[in-house]
């Protein structure tokens, strides 16, 4: 009976964990071999060599970042503003951020990665734009929202400031619901 082989699914898992916690210059594949407690011979039997490897990790990454959470969101019985916070949770989970975040500064060195990072946030941006068109008919105050939005998303985390008598979830809620939400009283646009 032959040795068991390292599912092609657990070297793509190591490099996004690996992305995730060094970027893309930590994406080796001998590290990735010691991590996975393997030899690197099997990583060659999936992959012909590491841009191989990196493709698949973008493309794991995009289709759990977009195409997973579209699918999921698509299955909610909500309102489309619900579902647009639900796809910010799920995008800018724990685990999915961190990677999020890697893609981004590969990207920055990068012009296919960002490509794939561009189209990628275009699907975000499509789902902002839908939740908060179901509430605001002016295309300008739709657009600035939706960044807004994303924005706030991706970045609060890069924020170190306080908030005086506040927590940081009771503000991040606060600036959700000003985004993505009709102020009161105000008729729909």
């Amino acid at each position: 009976m032959g040795a068991l082989r390292t599912p092609r699914e657990k070297w793509v898992g190591a490099g996004l964990q690996t992305l995730a916690s060094g970027g893309v210059d930590a994406v080796r594949v001998e590290a990735l071999a010691k991590s996975l407690g393997v030899t690197k011979g099997g990583f060659y039997g999936y992959f012909a060599d590491r841009d191989a490897l990196l493709t698949e990790m973008l493309d794991a990454w995009e289709r759990e970042a977009t195409d997973d959470v579209l699918e999921r969101i698509e299955h909610e019985d909500a309102d489309t503003r619900a579902r647009a916070r639900l796809a910010g949770k799920l995008t800018f989970s724990d685990r999915l951020r961190p990677i999020d975040l890697a893609v981004r500064d590969w990207a920055r060195r990068d012009p296919a990665v960002a490509e794939r990072l561009r189209r990628v946030d275009n699907r975000r941006m499509d789902l902002l734009r839908e939740a908060i068109g179901s509430f605001c008919a002016d295309p300008d105050e739709i657009e600035a929202r939706s960044l807004l939005a994303f924005c706030l998303a991706i970045g609060n985390h890069f924020l170190a400031a306080d908030h005086p008598g506040r927590t940081r979830a009771e503000v991040l809620d606060r600036a959700g619901r000003l985004i993505l939400e009709r102020p009161t009283g105000d008729p729909a646009r």
